[in-house]
C-alpha cells in the first residue's frame, strides 16, 4: 500500500467512526506529516483523495473540513417487491444479475449516512454484508451492493454468516418474526471510492448511481439498509408518470 493510501485510510476511518464530524477541520498538514511520519506530498495526495470522494472540503484561510451533508429532498417513485424461487428482488431487470464472488461479510463503523438511515451512532459497530453483482456468463460487474444490519440485531445469528440460505436474510428475518417486511428507496449521486471505481470498472469521472433501500418490520423498525451503487454513464432510473386529477385554480 502507498503510503498517501494509508493516510487516506486513516482519515476515512476516522470521518467514518465520527472522530471528524461534518463541519470539523481536520488536523493541519504539518500535524498529519508529524503524526503519519509521511511528507507534505503524501499529505496532500491522501487529502486530494478524500476531496475526490466527497468526504472532504478546502476552504479558503479555513483549513480542510469535513464535508457537512445537505438535507436532500425525496422523489417518490412508484415500484413493485418481487420474488421467485431465489427470493425478493427489486427490479426485473436485475433478476438475471448474480453474485461475481462470495460475499465479504465483516463489523465495522457505520459510515454517518447509513448510521443515521439505521438510527444508530455514527461509529457504531454494525454488520456488513458487500456483494458484487453482475452477468454469470461474461463475469462483467454491474452492481456492488452492501447491507448494513444493526449489530444488536444480527449478532450471534446466522445473518452473520456468509452463507444466509434459500431466501437470503429477508426470509430470514420474516422467519424471525420481523415479517411481512416493508421497503422504501431513495436514489442519489456520489463520486465513487477508489475500491468502488476499480471493482466496477469506472472510468475517471464517472459518478455512482446509489439506491439506497431501507428495510423495515411490519411494525416499522429498521433492519437492514442496502446500499446499490451502479455506474451513473451506464444506468439510469425510469418510471411511469401518471396523471393526478386536475384541481381548481384558486379564486
Amino acid at each position: 500500500m502507498a503510503r498517501w493510501h494509508a493516510v487516506a485510510a486513516s482519515l476515512r476511518e476516522a470521518i467514518a467512526k465520527g472522530a471528524y464530524r461534518p463541519g470539523d477541520t481536520i488536523p493541519k498538514e504539518e500535524e498529519l506529516e508529524a503524526l503519519h511520519g509521511v511528507s507534505r506530498s503524501t499529505v496532500r495526495r491522501a487529502v486530494a483523495q478524500l476531496t475526490t470522494e466527497g468526504l472532504l472540503t478546502p476552504v479558503r484561510r479555513g483549513g480542510t473540513k469535513v464535508r457537512e451533508r445537505y438535507e436532500r429532498n425525496r422523489i417518490t417513485r412508484a415500484r413493485m417487491v418481487y420474488r421467485d424461487e431465489r427470493g425478493y428482488y427489486f427490479d426485473p431487470a436485475a433478476r438475471p444479475w448474480a453474485a461475481l464472488r462470495p460475499p465479504v461479510v465483516r463489523w465495522e463503523p457505520a459510515p454517518q449516512d447509513i448510521a443515521y438511515a439505521l438510527g444508530v451512532e455514527p461509529g457504531a459497530e454494525v454488520l456488513v454484508r458487500d456483494r458484487l453483482m453482475g452477468d454469470p456468463r461474461t463475469g462483467d460487474p454491474i452492481q456492488l451492493a452492501t447491507s448494513y444490519l444493526p449489530a444488536d440485531l444480527a449478532r450471534g445469528t446466522v445473518l452473520a454468516e456468509a452463507d444466509t440460505g434459500p431466501g437470503g436474510i429477508y426470509d430470514r428475518l420474516e422467519e424471525a418474526g420481523h415479517g411481512p417486511l416493508q421497503w422504501s428507496e431513495v436514489v442519489v449521486a456520489s463520486a465513487p471510492s477508489e475500491t468502488e471505481a476499480t471493482s466496477l470498472k469506472l472510468a475517471p469521472g464517472v459518478p455512482l448511481l446509489r439506491l439506497i433501500r431501507t428495510t423495515r418490520s411490519a411494525d416499522g423498525q429498521v433492519l437492514e439498509v442496502n446500499d446499490c451503487r451502479m455506474s451513473g454513464e451506464r444506468w439510469e432510473i425510469g418510471y411511469e408518470l401518471l396523471r393526478g386529477h386536475d384541481t381548481e385554480p384558486d379564486q
